[in-house]
């Protein structure tokens, strides 16, 4: 698997759940389950409900994602 093979879309955090797993509306109304990239977790980046982020889909499992960034909020 590349890089290639991702996709990439935007969401918004709707709920945080236990383990570090994140339900995520996506911009088309669907919801995922996503979890945060490792590079996240490490500089200890915190997401909460209402972040908009940027989800990572495989087109084998479209239902998990791995959350890759946190979005600037708007003002």
């Amino acid at each position: 698997m590349t890089k290639k093979d991702v996709i990439e879309v935007t969401g918004r955090v709707t709920e945080v759940l236990p383990d570090s797993k994140l339900r995520i509306e996506l911009e088309n109304g669907h919801l995922v389950l996503g979890y945060l990239s490792g590079r996240m977790v490490k500089n200890r980046i915190s997401v909460t409900a209402g972040d908009s982020v940027i989800v990572e889909l495989t087109p084998y499992d479209l239902m998990r994602g791995r959350v890759t960034r946190r979005l600037n909020p708007e003002k």
